[in-house]
């Protein structure tokens, strides 16, 4: 999943940010309210976790604002306001989970497997196309009870390849979709992390699975 994680005080935004990324998530990265509103309206996001206090615009009016947009992706609001009554104001405004800061890393984590479970296309915390399963959880692959350990990753490429079966991915939005707002991937990195991934289908018997679409990109090729 991509994620956009918006919280202005550097000393949460980092270890929250690291432990997120570190478990296979996407992460834009965000310090007020503006800089996280323009980011919504540049790309999608499976799941939002935004601090009730921030400069320029608070969390609760993103929340409202990202509501009345009309996008419904899941968000999770982090705040020290810990009354029923915040609470409240808080879900009224379209947040679909709260958790008391300091957040708890572990229970963060399971919150947000929790809300990514309601994005249409998760199921679960595993993928399978054929007898191919990806868990994402895990970060590995099976098949035929064998299983493999992927990178971070390795197992993002194969996730947005996976909810994108057959169809022809251009390296501009695979680069897109793995690497976070304002960093830029050198020029082959998206050739060797396929030539990792395909190493690791390999050992599954499914190493031709990712075809190659020279000119254009990548696909899946499910029907094996």
């Amino acid at each position: 999943m991509r994620i956009l994680l918006v919280e202005d005080d550097f000393e949460q935004l980092e270890p929250l940010q690291g432990i997120l990324s570190e478990s296979g998530y996407i992460v834009d990265a965000a310090e007020d309210g503006e800089i996280a509103q323009w980011l919504i309206s540049q790309k999608d996001y499976d799941l939002l976790i935004v601090d009730w206090m921030l400069p320029t615009i608070s969390g609760l009016n993103l929340c409202r604002q990202y509501r009345l947009s009309g996008k419904n992706s899941p968000v999770l609001m982090l705040t020290a306001k810990d009354t029923t009554a915040d609470k409240v104001m808080g879900l009224d405004a379209g947040a679909d989970d709260y958790l008391v800061k300091p957040a708890d890393l572990v229970e963060l984590l399971a919150r947000v497997r929790a809300l990514g479970r309601r994005v249409p296309t998760w199921q679960g915390d595993s993928l399978r196309i054929a007898d191919l399963q990806l868990h994402l959880a895990e970060l590995t692959i099976e098949r035929n009870q064998l299983k493999v350990e992927l990178s971070p990753r390795e197992a993002q490429l194969l996730e947005y390849l996976m909810r994108h079966p057959n169809q022809v991915l251009t390296r501009n939005q695979i680069e897109e979709v793995l690497w976070e707002c304002g960093m830029e991937p050198e020029s082959n990195a998206l050739t060797v992390l396929v030539r990792k991934l395909r190493q690791r289908l390999q050992i599954l018997g499914a190493g031709d699975w990712i075809r190659t679409v020279y000119g254009m990109g990548y696909r899946l090729n499910s029907q094996n």
